[in-house]
């Protein structure tokens, strides 16, 4: 009897064990683990390069004094000439610099938040003669230069609103922007001799505008933290914003002319940029 019992139990544990090593061969494997979406969260830092071009040419208009309706030509009776304008071109200038900057993406949505600081090297310069000459000398030698420049540096602080597509993010962008702009007007022939004016002037100014930029980009995220971006902003420079310069003008032996100081406008318009970059992210890196 003790043997049958025995028997049967050692008879029903291979049994069970059996089944169970047969029921294990069919479970199928367990899934792999669904990789973590990419995530935009974490601050970075950047450097670009790429190029800038005015919207229009800097306009130059001269207003004479409260004696003469004009500077331009130089003559010493009654002004002839009405107060009038000139373009002055600006070269196109290579831009390069670095960024700062953070974003957020909540988890579960393709929307991404931002702040960004930009700051780099930018130049865009030229000048040209005023092409008036005063007729009532036959003045035939342009004598009165205009010079204006935007840059050497400039800035942006802008607020950035992107939609991501995993590992791609497209942006929009804008905020602030802060450029130095220069303007000059000079004149240093008095020799009617030989066609030109018989005046001498020297006029400047300078200042930082502080106004608005607009755009956008697109931006690529890489292995290890890195990210490619291509961007395109405009700089309005407060949409024509205007200098003035002013400054006495004189005889060719230092003799001041009458009416107070000559003055100049200058009317500045856009900056369009474009510029491709590499940024560094810090935060966690997870998986594509």
């Amino acid at each position: 009897m003790y043997r049958l019992v025995l028997g049967t139990l050692a008879l029903s544990t291979l049994t069970f064990l059996g089944t169970a090593s047969a029921a294990d061969l069919r479970r199928p494997p367990p899934p792999p683990p669904v990789p973590a979406a990419f995530n935009w969260t974490g601050c970075y830092i950047g450097g670009y390069v790429g190029g800038a071009w005015a919207q229009n040419d800097p306009t130059f208009t001269d207003l004479g004094n409260a004696t003469f309706r004009s500077y331009s030509g130089g003559i010493v009776a009654g002004r002839l000439e009405n107060s009038h304008s000139w373009n002055v071109g600006l070269d196109s200038s290579v831009i390069g610099g670095g960024t700062l900057g953070c974003n957020w993406q909540p988890v579960g949505s393709p929307f991404v938040i931002g702040i960004e600081g930009e700051a780099g090297y930018m130049k865009l310069e030229g000048s040209a003669f005023d092409p008036l000459r005063s007729a009532t000398i036959a003045a035939v030698t342009a004598d009165v230069l205009g010079s204006a420049k935007v840059g050497d540096w400039y800035g942006m602080i802008t607020g950035r609103l992107g939609y991501a597509w995993g590992a791609a993010l497209l942006y929009i962008k804008g905020g602030a922007a802060f450029v130095p702009m220069q303007a000059s007007v000079l004149d240093q022939c008095a020799t009617v001799a030989i066609g030109c004016g018989n005046w001498l002037t020297a006029t400047s100014s300078s200042t930082t505008v502080t106004t608005g930029a607009l755009g956008g980009g697109i931006e690529w995220a890489l292995a290890g933290n890195w990210s490619v971006k291509a961007e395109y902003m405009f700089i309005g420079l407060g949409d024509r914003h205007t200098e003035t310069s002013c400054s006495f003008a004189t005889l060719a032996n230092g003799v001041r002319v009458g009416g107070g100081q000559f003055c100049f406008n200058q009317e500045f318009q856009g900056v369009h940029t474009a510029k491709v970059g590499l940024n560094y992210r810090f935060g966690p890196i997870v998986a594509y």
